[in-house]
């Protein structure tokens, strides 16, 4: 029985193993022995339940976007859309600073051939991924509200959260690529202004943007101190 449960859990151990190790050493340390030993599994387990490392990091990025939807479903929905959005763009910040590397393999940016998006759409490590489509579901829902306060012009709320997307993580890859090492507080000097400047180009007013900034900032340092 112990023998059973042991292999019963093993798909989500060798993920946890992968994911440790991109993390402690980096996309090339990610292999089917390495994963089988940090999982005290063996080789033959990694391809019995995904059928190989590109198939295992698939997995490992469904992990990692799940990770993202529950963060999200701790940002609280309050009657200002625009500090839910920025509380939501703080957590996704800290997902990537906790691990860059799975960051990395999340967004695409891994340059080894084998986490390379596989011919099999359905396998692929993108957008279409289930896990995907629900964490970035919040983003659109809050984007839907902040049309639907009035505060921004009347536009596609899929418009809008395609477009705040690419801002966040266009900043959050500059951020951990240390793009922005001469500035003593990225965030304060960087991403929020930045976020700012795209929420009054919506339509909003600066003063607003930035009030709705700033109680962002405090909400998403209380929830981070009540984890």
């Amino acid at each position: 029985m112990a023998g059973r449960a042991r292999l019963d859990d093993a798909p989500e151990r060798l993920v946890q193993a992968a994911i440790g190790l991109l993390a402690e050493q980096g996309p090339s340390a990610v292999k089917a022995r390495a994963v089988a030993s940090a999982s005290g599994l063996s080789t033959m387990v990694v391809y019995s339940h995904f059928g190989g490392i590109p198939e295992l990091m698939g997995a490992v990025v469904d992990h990692g976007f799940k990770e993202l939807g529950r963060a999200f479903v701790r940002v609280p929905v309050t009657e200002d859309p625009i500090a839910d959005l920025f509380v939501m763009a703080l957590s996704c910040r800290r997902l990537a600073r906790e691990n860059p590397h799975l960051y990395d393999l999340m967004f695409g940016l891994s340059t080894r051939a084998t986490y390379r998006p596989l011919s099999d759409a359905d396998l692929r490590l993108s957008g279409r991924s289930p896990a995907f489509r629900e964490a970035y579901a919040h983003v659109t829902a809050a984007c839907e509200r902040l049309v639907d306060s009035g505060r921004v012009e009347r536009q596609e709320p899929e418009v809008v959260a395609a477009q705040l997307w690419s801002l966040v993580h266009g900043y959050i890859t500059l951020e951990l690529a240390d793009h922005f090492v001469e500035f003593e507080d990225a965030v304060v000097q960087v991403l929020l202004p930045l976020g700012v400047n795209f929420s009054v180009g919506l339509g909003d007013s600066r003063e607003r943007a930035e009030a709705s900034h700033q109680a962002g900032s405090l909400l998403y340092d209380s929830l981070v101190e009540g984890r």
